[in-house]
């Protein structure tokens, strides 16, 4: 077992980290309170090659790895989890044309994204989410096109995107036998952007419903076969959730930075709160959570790497360091005490940020389904 990384992912990791010292961090404090990316860190984020990371080499793109991409999110996160959140949704929406895309779908999708262009993944409504059976919007065939009508709900970048990947029911009954998805891009006649949610975390994201009304797509947009909708969002969820898990870490990993440091300068009875041994305790039980997670997160996307079966990792990987964002990044303002509470520091940003890591990409609950039907069946 190799623990090392190459000289490139060194590279990339660090070009990235002094990318986030630089360029996000300074404002993201400022984005989370005007609940949204500033425009020109997207331009930025485009320049240096982040928001087309999964494109493969043959389609013009860097085509990187699961364990650089997930060294990236990781860095990422530690500035800002919206940022991090926009950029993997990028990929998220990506991987049904990897999956099931055609090599004409390819070089069409993936220019827009080279382009530096956003992408939107949009499979949940709003009675459908962990159901994914329940999709309702429908998507009715009319020659050599499709008619699609319909709402979605709670879509990241889904009013920033240029391209979406609308996932749609061709079966009248519903299921997940008649789950279809077609490539759609913003200016289709009859697709519009509905409400867009004022979030608990991850504010400088984008999260939008979607609304289609008689909007029209042809056979050549719709990505695999009618009904195999729901096998390509299970596998590009599976390809996803490691990466989630990076994020996930990434925030833990700057909560735990961030208590360290306060703990060193903050002095009580005479003496800096780190020579307390509560305090030592709780520090100690961070670090170990947050590399455990790590650890776990570089497995599922090595095992992906190899092109051996990983969602049982992937569900772990997303499930447990979920998890731990949650419990080290409300421990961390446990250390800071009342200036952790306050919106002055980014303490208790961390802690709102992280609560979505474990509600977004399939519930936390779902992930141990996942794991447990693994398991046992």
């Amino acid at each position: 077992m190799n623990f090392g990384f190459t000289q490139e992912q060194l590279e990339l990791k660090d070009l990235v980290s002094k990318f986030v010292e630089r360029e996000i961090k300074p404002i993201a404090l400022t984005m989370d309170k005007e609940n949204k990316m500033h425009p020109e860190l997207l331009g930025k984020l485009a320049k240096i090659g982040l928001l087309d990371l999964v494109v493969p080499k043959e389609n013009g793109g860097v085509g990187l790895d699961s364990v650089t991409l997930a060294l990236l999110y990781e860095e990422l996160a530690k500035g800002c989890a919206g940022v991090a959140t926009v950029v993997a949704a990028n990929a998220l929406a990506s991987y049904p044309v990897i999956i099931k895309g055609t090599d004409k779908q390819k070089a069409y999708y993936f220019d827009i994204i080279k382009q530096g262009k956003l992408a939107a993944f949009a499979l949940t409504e709003p009675n459908a989410g962990s159901d994914a059976g329940g999709v309702a919007t429908s998507a009715v065939k009319d020659g050599n096109k499709y008619i699609l009508n319909g709402t979605k709900a709670f879509i990241t970048n889904g009013g920033v995107a240029e391209v979406y990947l609308i996932f749609a029911n061709t079966r009248k009954t519903g299921g997940i036998r008649g789950l279809t998805a077609f490539i759609v891009e913003k200016d289709t006649p009859g697709f519009s952007i509905g409400k867009k949610e004022d979030k608990m975390g991850i504010r400088a994201s984008n999260t939008t419903e979607l609304i289609l009304q008689n909007v029209e797509v042809s056979e050549d947009q719709r990505v695999g076969r009618e009904g195999e909708g729901f096998r390509i969002a299970m596998n590009t969820l599976d390809s996803s959730r490691p990466f989630v898990g990076a994020v996930s870490v990434g925030l833990a990993q700057a909560s735990l930075d961030m208590a360290i440091k306060y703990s060193k300068e903050r002095r009580q009875f005479g003496q800096p709160i780190a020579s307390f041994q509560m305090i030592q305790g709780m520090l100690a039980d961070m670090a170990m959570k947050v590399e455990t997670a790590r650890l776990l997160v570089y497995k599922a996307c090595y095992l992906r790497d190899q092109g051996e079966d990983f969602s049982k990792e992937a569900a772990m990987s997303k499930c447990y360091a979920a998890d731990i964002a949650m419990s080290v990044t409300t421990d961390a303002l446990q250390v800071m005490g009342g200036y952790g509470y306050s919106k002055e520091y980014p303490a208790e940003k961390y802690m709102r940020d992280a609560k979505i890591m474990q509600i977004y990409e399939g519930t936390n609950q779902i992930q141990r389904v996942v794991i447990a039907n693994k398991l046992l069946f």
